[in-house]
């Protein structure tokens, strides 16, 4: 199952998903900016072989709904999102606020 809903944190409008898949579940909450994301998110990945792309992006691992996301300290960031004040412990929706 896909879950879409609009979401606003402080005014900001986001976008949360979450796709139920066997024995997981992803989710994301979005701008046109950028985004944070479940453990799934492979920052490795974006900042060395994607690193062309600019993705601003954050990971929060160990979290189970898009509460938990929201309210979690990111435990990575890519190049892109320093870029914008994003840290590794800035909490998900402080991020997604930074994300203008």
């Amino acid at each position: 199952m896909v879950e879409l809903k609009p979401l606003m944190i402080d005014d900001t409008p986001f976008t949360a998903v979450s796709v139920q898949l066997p024995k997981t579940q992803l989710m994301a909450v979005y701008n046109d900016i950028g985004y944070i994301m479940c453990g799934a998110l492979d920052v490795g990945l974006f900042n060395e072989k994607l690193a062309d792309r600019k993705i601003v992006a954050g990971r929060a691992v160990g979290v189970r709904t898009i509460d938990q996301l929201l309210d979690a300290p990111l435990e990575s960031v890519t190049h892109e999102a320093e870029k914008y004040g994003i840290q590794e412990g800035t909490i998900g929706r402080e991020a997604l606020l930074l994300m203008k």
